[in-house]
């Protein structure tokens, strides 16, 4: 495996500002990042809230896919800009308290960590950036609608 330069803006963010390259669970604590920069934009319309997340997205593709290329590597465990964005998705649209914050946290790490289907179709089938991407986009869409199943319930 080839080396990580945080010089570099595409490994900078791929590895969720280095959150990543912790040296246990970095996809946890890639994910508790994310929740540091999703406060700031928790505060946006909903309308822009989702833009975030379609240009953060569409740039992962291009961040974790040259990143994972530099690595000589397909998903290294330090490349955390997907779950960012799969926790930014589960966290929309539900109510902003640490209750719910919590329970999506758990449930986006849940399902990405043991990846049911569909969420282990795309982590097989889908490769390279893209890959990278779709099986934590998918992971908090399927988080997002329990969330809101649960909130309709409650």
């Amino acid at each position: 495996m080839r080396t990580l330069d945080l010089r570099n803006p595409a490994h900078l963010l791929a590895t969720g500002f280095g959150s990543g390259l912790a040296p246990r669970a970095p996809g946890t604590v890639g994910t508790l990042a994310a929740l540091a920069l999703w406060w700031p934009l928790h505060f946006l319309s909903i309308e822009f809230y989702w833009l975030v997340i379609a240009v953060g997205s569409i740039a992962g593709i291009y961040i974790c896919g040259r990143t994972a290329r530099d690595q000589g590597t397909h998903d290294h465990g330090s490349i955390v800009w997907d779950e960012f964005i799969g926790m930014w998705i589960a966290l929309a649209w539900i109510p902003v308290s640490i209750a719910w914050v919590a329970a999506a946290f758990v449930l986006f790490r849940v399902l990405d960590i043991f990846k049911p289907w569909p969420i282990s179709w795309f982590d097989k089938n889908v490769h390279g950036g893209v890959g990278i991407m779709i099986d934590d986009v998918v992971a908090g869409l399927i988080a997002l609608a329990l969330l809101r199943a649960a909130a309709a319930f409650i």
